[in-house]
């Protein structure tokens, strides 16, 4: 019986990732005939469906920035490039897309050895690291166990460091994944889906308005407080944005 229950799920699973490639081929001839507006409610759809893809955002991003839906195009785009960060024809379409806002929003760069820390730690994924690190552990093992069993002075020298030096990079490894998990959690960008926004200094409409922000504008929530956000642009600038007026690029 539970064997006929997992053949039926994969049958249905199959039966609407075929929908899906069918529903996204549709879409595409849309896009190509100049129905924007008709191949987004298509792409859309399969979304609907919980399926997600670079190049379904991306289509979807292009498909807005046809329109000139300043706001959905960068949140697509920018979807797409967290699936897909390498790709160039993505960061392209959304600096294009980016070029669309009114904010001129300077960046404080990040100096010194916090800058060091942060580009070593961003080379590789949480995964990646924690891949890195097994590997230490079992090359630790592995050399450690030839150093034991060699019977010359040198080889057994030889083993001892490169066991060492292996420990080292494993622990190492350690530490960078779960400084990346720490900066993961930490990051939690938004996109502002009004024309325009009043950022007040405290979560409450009747609080000082600090600036105003405009659709399209790429922000950091870094706290909620009932209908509201906290949020931090690239400049440092704080202040509170009611949470209707932003979407959540990440999905919790």
């Amino acid at each position: 019986m539970r064997t006929i229950t997992v053949l039926l799920i994969y049958c249905f699973s199959l039966i609407g990732f075929s929908q899906n490639d069918q529903s996204f081929n549709d879409a595409n001839a849309l896009y190509n005939d100049g129905k924007f507006a008709e191949a987004i409610d298509v792409y859309e759809s399969i979304l609907d469906s919980k399926e997600h893809s670079a190049e379904l955002y991306f289509n979807l991003g292009n498909a807005n920035y046809k329109l000139n839906n300043i706001a959905p195009s960068i949140y697509y785009f920018e979807k797409a490039l967290q699936l897909d960060p390498n790709d160039k024809d993505i960061q392209n379409n959304l600096a294009f897309a980016q070029n669309m806002t009114i904010d001129a929003i300077d960046t404080v760069p990040v100096v010194g050895f916090s800058r060091i820390i942060n580009n070593i730690v961003n080379t590789f994924n949480t995964d990646v690291w924690a891949k890195i690190a097994v590997g230490g552990v079992l090359l630790f093992v592995i050399i450690f166990l030839a150093y034991h069993f060699s019977y010359t002075s040198s080889k057994k020298r030889i083993a001892f460091v490169t066991s060492i030096v292996s420990l080292c990079i494993a622990f190492f490894a350690v530490a960078m994944a779960f400084q990346k998990e720490g900066l993961n959690k930490k990051d939690n960008p938004a996109i502002v889906f009004v024309q325009e926004s009043r950022v007040k200094t405290d979560p409450n409409p009747t609080s000082e308005e600090v600036f105003r922000l405009h659709e399209g504008t790429k922000v950091q929530v870094v706290e909620t407080y009932d209908d509201w956000n906290k949020i931090q642009l690239s400049d440092n600038s704080t202040g509170w944005i009611p949470s209707k007026d932003i979407k959540l690029l990440k999905v919790f």
